[in-house]
């Protein structure tokens, strides 16, 4: 298993893996905002409730759950050895030589793709200790609806989206989001030779539509709830 082992350590190798566990990811992210958008219903976070309590007890959505958990860690950390590999290699070479690349959006996120990163992980850190893991061990309430109790995780995002600063913070984390799409979607593809004349152009206006559409159904569910709940 050598050869495997070669494989996956080298850049090629760390860049499918990476390609890999970002599309498992982006798959992940639509799913995700499927269910934060029960937030937007003003029941008093009976859909919300329910759709957290189906998720964090259904025996499938568990098993794939520790996948993802897998796949981020795997994906932050071989986006990170490739970073540093990349930073250590253009220091070498000096700056002499500039990119004739067109400065762009792309151009912007590809070479900043280290520090967008960081900040979507310090940004999933608090996220997941906020409300993941509250929901896990916190002490939080009980909500009933028709005669089953479930834990009121509504309560503790209300509380959350309360706070301007957190509502500026998390839109903010949501456009470097959709700055790491806007590169990552395409270069996963890129990455693993899934180009075709006819299907590149495709799968490039889908990759911006994506990473502007998602990141945004994300960011109004906050904004929304500052100023109408």
């Amino acid at each position: 298993m050598s050869w495997l082992s070669n494989f996956l350590t080298s850049s090629i190798g760390r860049k499918v893996v990476m390609s890999l566990t970002g599309l498992f990811l982006i798959l992940f992210l639509v799913v995700h905002l499927a269910g934060n958008l029960q937030l937007l219903y003003n029941d008093g976070g009976e859909k919300f409730n329910l759709y957290a309590k189906f998720m964090t007890t259904n025996p499938l959505i568990k098993t794939v759950s520790y996948l993802l958990y897998a796949f981020f860690l795997i994906h932050a950390i071989q986006g990170w050895l490739l970073w540093s590999k990349n930073r250590k290699a253009r220091g070498s070479q000096g700056y002499a030589v500039k990119s004739t690349r067109t400065v762009g959006t792309n151009s912007f996120a590809a070479s900043n793709m280290g520090w967008l990163g960081t900040i979507i992980f310090i940004f999933l850190a608090i996220h997941m200790y906020q409300f993941w893991l509250q929901m896990k061990l916190g002490n939080l309430p009980m909500a009933n609806y028709d005669g089953h109790e479930v834990k009121d995780l509504y309560a503790i995002v209300a509380v959350a989206y309360e706070n301007l600063g957190f509502v500026i913070f998390y839109v903010v984390s949501m456009a470097v989001v959709a700055f790491h799409l806007l590169h990552g979607f395409q270069s996963a593809f890129q990455t693993l030779g899934l180009n075709h004349k006819k299907y590149t152009p495709f799968i490039k206006g889908l990759g911006k539509a994506y990473s502007i559409l998602v990141p945004l159904g994300f960011a109004i569910i906050p904004v929304y709830m500052y100023f109408f709940h």
